[in-house]
């Protein structure tokens, strides 16, 4: 299937685009999203952190993906 992901911040720069269509597996999680990004990404394991979001809300890691599912890869947050 295909899905949609939408890169903010850093992350953004790392993925090279603001929105990247990746053809994965039926069933897939979040989990198993994570580690695809970073085979393709190796910089963000550079990352201290970094979140999936799943239609706007954190998804944990074995949340399971669907094509018409809004995926946001969320980089940490600075602040001051």
């Amino acid at each position: 299937m295909k899905i949609n992901v939408l890169a903010f911040g850093i992350a953004k720069e790392i993925v090279g685009r603001p929105k990247e269509v990746l053809d994965v597996s039926d069933g897939i999680t979040a989990g198993e999203l994570k580690v695809l990004l970073e085979e393709k990404y190796p910089d963000l394991l550079k990352l201290r952190s970094y979140f999936l979001a799943v239609n706007e809300e954190y998804a944990t890691e074995e949340q399971s993906i669907k094509a018409d599912d809004e995926i946001a890869l969320i980089p940490p947050v600075s602040g001051g």
